[in-house]
Formats: structure tokens, C-alpha cells, sequence
């Protein structure tokens, strides 16, 4: 019995196959479909993307977050597109950033004037939550 699940069939009938670039190579035995191990990739901390989204809000751009944080402008501007893809870009500018904990966020949306007339996104990052809020535009 082989070690790995295919990623194509889902079977447990997988042998190894050779190496390529110094990663094991399995084959399925099942669909004869030939694979590597699961890349593990570089993982960046909360803190960055909270600190990132922050500066963003700010009006920096992304090169200027990227020689701030040392994190590539490419990786900013996908956590970018990722948190606020509902919400329209002019508005961002005039967004209010806070970090909050879970119990805090449900305190202040308890109360309605602070979610009357406003937009939000809100991120879960670790162990806090980032809230992005705007003024919502009124119909003419």
C-alpha cells in the first residue's frame, strides 16, 4: 500500500515513482497518475496582513507597503483583493480600520447607530478580528 491519498481519484493505491527536483514522486495505481508531495509554502503572520490592510486604508501604496513590511507588493495586493472584494475601492479610502476582539465587535454592532447607514467587512485574522467600516452611500 502506497503513502499518500491521489489528489486525482482520491485513492489509497499509491506507490513512489522517483524523485523530481528533490521531491518524492508517487504514481496511483488506481488511474496511473503520477504526483509529488504537497508543497508546505511559506506561511506570513497575522500581523502582517492586519498591518498591510492598515496601511492600505491609509493610502499607501502597494510598493510602499511592500518596502515598509518586506512583504512582496504581488502578496499585498491579493490579501487586498481577497478582504474588501465587496466593497467598492473609492470607499476604502474613507474607511475607518479598527482591530477588535470577537466580544467587542458584538458589542458595537449591538448598538444601532453604529450600523445605520454604514458598510462593513470584517475579517477574522488569529485571534482578532479586523473591521472595516464606511459610510454607506444614501439613493438620490
Amino acid at each position: 500500500m502506497g503513502e499518500k491519498t491521489c489528489p486525482r481519484c482520491s485513492a489509497n493505491n499509491t506507490i513512489k515513482s522517483g524523485k523530481a527536483n528533490d521531491r518524492q514522486r508517487y504514481l496511483c495505481k488506481s488511474c496511473n497518475y503520477h504526483f509529488t508531495v504537497d508543497k508546505l509554502g511559506k506561511r506570513i503572520d497575522n500581523y502582517y496582513v492586519i498591518k498591510a490592510l492598515q496601511l492600505y486604508l491609509q493610502g499607501l501604496g502597494y510598493r510602499q507597503i511592500e518596502r515598509i513590511l518586506g512583504v512582496s507588493h504581488v502578496t499585498v495586493m491579493k490579501w487586498v483583493k481577497h478582504f474588501f472584494r465587496e466593497v467598492p475601492q473609492r470607499q476604502l479610502k474613507e474607511a475607518n480600520c479598527k482591530i477588535m476582539s470577537v466580544e467587542e465587535v458584538c458589542e458595537y454592532m449591538k448598538h444601532q447607530e453604529n450600523i445605520h447607514g454604514k458598510g462593513f467587512v470584517i475579517a477574522h485574522l488569529g485571534s482578532k478580528i479586523l473591521m472595516i467600516q464606511w459610510e454607506a452611500e444614501t439613493a438620490p
